[in-house]
């Protein structure tokens, strides 16, 4: 695709250095116009052979995106696509700390553990505290509930809340670089008792403690770690400083406290730093530091150069000033004054004319807003009812159904499926990267150690993996497996002699004749891998691949862990075949996934799936686009404005007085970074900013739903599932069915407001 610059695209193309801060509307272009800026750098021979344009990004399906629009913009001129790295904030956290480990009190062979182990250690501190404090619960759970739910919410629900209060403490902890003995340190000191602060630091210190006994990091470590040791070592910091001339940050607006620590610092104060955002896309702030007000407050320093990106081709007019109006409605109308921040210019303007993206033409008929009153399940069936009408005449379309939680969208799953319509679910990461990527290891590892007939029965396993979904069929694949580890000599079986042949004279079943076929079968596909030993890892692993995967997804998946492998084994070239296998049992763990290799890592392309209903969270729409969206459950639980009758979903039904607990106990951990150690903790003024911070990411999220429609836009709301207090259409949505319903009547149109 030829990338031909809007005239406000050409003026970000046209740094040369210095510090730039730019504000990019929704289907804007940033990610081409920053991935051609990183090209045009390289192409104009301002970096040394040992230096690099440094890319930051925030997830790791766009580190992929950015490594082949560069490479593509790179080729286009003839050259070889060197001289830059793309990389998330974990990604850039693990190059600073593995090259110097020791910098920052770590061995040079540091483990690092994936979420699902940190995950069970936090829990398994914060077990080990409740079990130490039984009562702890009671100075929190409401005195109103009868003594049977107080037990109940004592029993079943209070662990739970411990669990996330414990996680949101240590991660925060993490972020303002305060460790246990720290935290226990001011605690001591402290006038009056912080109870919730106790709590979390008592299961840091047991986390904290389980992680030094592994030898090992978690995530949140890594990019603290990571800042040490730039602060530490100022030699090493001018290296990076050289290294990377150029920092080009994507989704700036994301971007946390210690991000911009870690990035000031390797810029410099004579540094080039170009941050890229939409600070009305900050739709991952909750319980965190990062926050839109980082770029927001960049935008305004002296000697930043500042630029916009407001044209954008994706969505009609009718759907940009739908979007527009939301921005201008927060800002002079919300009913919670600190609220009104949260959306703010630029305004989404369509392409100039004669633009390569012209925007769709303009169909306000095909704009949505439903005031019908629906509960759940209405509105469930509404929207399938309407997608089984329009999904015939629209083939050749995109549409997807947004939610605002996994679990409504496994509800709108179920029932698109029960009408007998194609669901491309996009919900909670699946666990296709460590599925194959554990496929694929299990065979090499075998491969790495090819005498063990242990080793050769888990690869059996995997080439039989299919055999899973049938019961019979897999407790036969258990008995071949446990005979295969019985075989004592493995050349007996893969390379057999007249004497001395040992599936020959396997005691097989009469009822299993085909197991022989099959055994014969896997041992001429184990000596084929066995030659290939001799190939480059990634080409061993595409040999693997083609035997073990029949799914595109999976060949795909696998094709990516080839060019990772690759690139280790550049950078490692003394490995061999065992070592590549452990970094190949590390990624199957998921451990390597801000390296650029995660769940989602293989992104997602609405264009693939024409006439398929794809199902997400807004959440995971962020950054696509289709021609006809869906937005559920536009209520007030849902999306809550911070007025006074709003319901918040942090604050558990069974806590006292409505407090949010994990909000208060950041609060009482903010204070031990204050100036002054007797700074007053008031109760529930966090659970009360809490609401203003959390309406204001909801806010910013609608705006992110309404702008992933190209051509159609239909939004619903439901009353939810509390009966006693059932929800009601939010407030913003009110705001821009008014805004909606006026504009149809000036026009002489009528409003539909069903679901479309």
């Amino acid at each position: 695709m030829v990338f031909q610059p809007r005239p406000k695209q050409r003026a970000v193309l046209s740094y040369t250095g210095g510090w730039m801060g730019v504000s990019a509307v929704p289907g804007s272009g940033k990610t081409f116009t920053l991935s051609r800026l990183a090209a045009d750098l390289i192409l104009c021979g301002v970096l040394a052979d040992d230096q690099e344009i440094l890319v930051v990004t925030l997830v790791n399906s766009a580190v992929d995106n950015f490594y082949a629009r560069v490479r593509s913009f790179v080729r286009q001129e003839g050259l070889l696509p060197m001289g830059y790295r793309v990389r998330t904030l974990h990604g850039l956290a693990h190059d600073i700390v593995r090259e110097r480990p020791a910098l920052v009190g770590l061995a040079d062979g540091f483990q690092i553990v994936d979420e699902r182990a940190a995950d069970q250690m936090r829990q398994d501190a914060a077990e080990a505290w409740l079990r130490a404090n039984p009562s702890a619960g009671e100075e929190f759970i409401s005195l109103e509930l009868d003594e049977g739910k107080r037990e109940w919410a004592q029993r079943e629900h209070w662990p739970r809340l411990v669990n996330d209060v414990a996680l949101n403490f240590i991660r925060q902890a993490k972020d303002m670089q305060l460790s246990p003995l720290e935290i226990r340190d001011v605690l001591s000191r402290m006038p009056y008792p912080l109870p919730l602060a106790e709590m979390g630091c008592a299961i840091y210190a047991d986390y904290q403690r389980a992680l030094t006994y592994r030898g090992a990091v978690d995530f949140d470590d890594l990019v603290r770690l990571a800042l040490w040791a730039l602060q530490l070592d100022p030699d090493y910091l001018a290296r990076l400083r050289h290294q990377w001339p150029f920092i080009l940050e994507d989704e700036a607006q994301d971007s946390s406290e210690l991000q911009e620590k870690i990035l000031r610092l390797l810029v410099g104060p004579d540094g080039n730093w170009v941050r890229v955002g939409d600070p009305n896309q900050a739709i991952y702030e909750t319980f965190t530091t990062a926050s839109p007000h980082h770029l927001r407050s960049f935008l305004q320093e002296p000697g930043v150069q500042s630029k916009d990106l407001p044209n954008s081709g994706r969505s009609t007019q009718s759907i940009i000033d739908l979007a527009n109006h939301l921005i201008d409605w927060t800002r002079a109308d919300h009913p919670v004054e600190d609220v009104r921040e949260a959306l703010a210019p630029p305004y989404i303007l369509p392409t100039p004319a004669g633009d390569p993206q012209p925007n769709p033409p303009d169909a306000p008929e095909k704009v949505h807003l439903s005031t019908r009153k629906f509960g759940p399940q209405g509105e469930l069936e509404a929207v399938v009812d309407s997608l089984a009408r329009w999904l015939p005449e629209h083939p050749d379309a995109t549409v997807a159904v947004l939610v605002p939680r996994n679990q409504r969208g496994f509800e709108v799953s179920d029932a698109l499926k029960e009408r007998g319509l194609e669901v491309v679910e996009f919900l909670r990461s699946t666990r296709a990267t460590r599925e194959a990527a554990g496929a694929l290891g299990n065979a090499v590892h075998y491969l790495a150690d090819p005498v063990s007939p242990t080793k050769l029965a888990v690869a059996y396993r995997v080439w039989r993996r299919a055999d899973r979904e049938d019961e019979a069929a897999h407790a036969r694949v258990e008995r071949v497996a446990r005979a295969i580890r019985g075989c004592r000599q493995v050349e007996d079986f893969l390379w057999p002699r007249l004497d001395r042949d040992w599936l020959a004279e396997l005691d097989l079943a009469d009822d299993e004749p085909e197991v022989g076929a099959q055994l014969a079968a896997f041992r001429d596909l184990v000596r084929r891998w066995q030659a290939a030993t001799l190939l480059p890892i990634d080409q061993l692993i595409l040999t693997l691949a083609q035997d073990l995967f029949d799914e595109p997804g999976d060949l795909a998946m696998a094709h990516k862990l080839a060019v990772l492998l690759r690139r280790v084994s550049a950078g490692n070239p003394d490995w061999r075949l065992p070592e590549l296998t452990e970094e190949l049992a590390v990624i199957a763990k998921n451990e390597r996934r801000f390296i650029g290799l995660d769940e989602d890592d293989s992104g997602f392309d609405p264009q693939k799936h024409k006439g398929k209903v794809v199902v997400a969270t807004i959440h995971k729409a962020k950054g696509l686009e289709w021609d006809r969206v869906y937005l559920l459950s536009v209520n007030d639980y849902d999306f809550p404005s911070a007025l006074s009758h709003d319901q918040f979903i942090s604050e558990r039904w069974f806590v006292r007085d409505g407090l949010n607990l994990e909000a208060e106990a950041l609060a009482q951990l903010a204070l031990f970074d204050a100036d002054d150690l007797f700074a007053l903790y008031v109760e529930g003024a966090a659970t009360l900013n809490a609401r203003v911070a959390y309406a204001a990411e909801r806010l910013r999220l609608l705006y992110v739903g309404i702008t992933r429609a190209k051509k159609e836009l239909v939004i619903t709301w439901n009353t939810g599932k509390r009966r006693e207090r059932p929800a009601q259409s939010a407030v913003p949505f009110i705001a821009l069915q008014t805004f909606w319903e006026q504009r149809m009547t000036n026009e002489g149109m009528t409003n539909d407001t069903s679901a479309g």
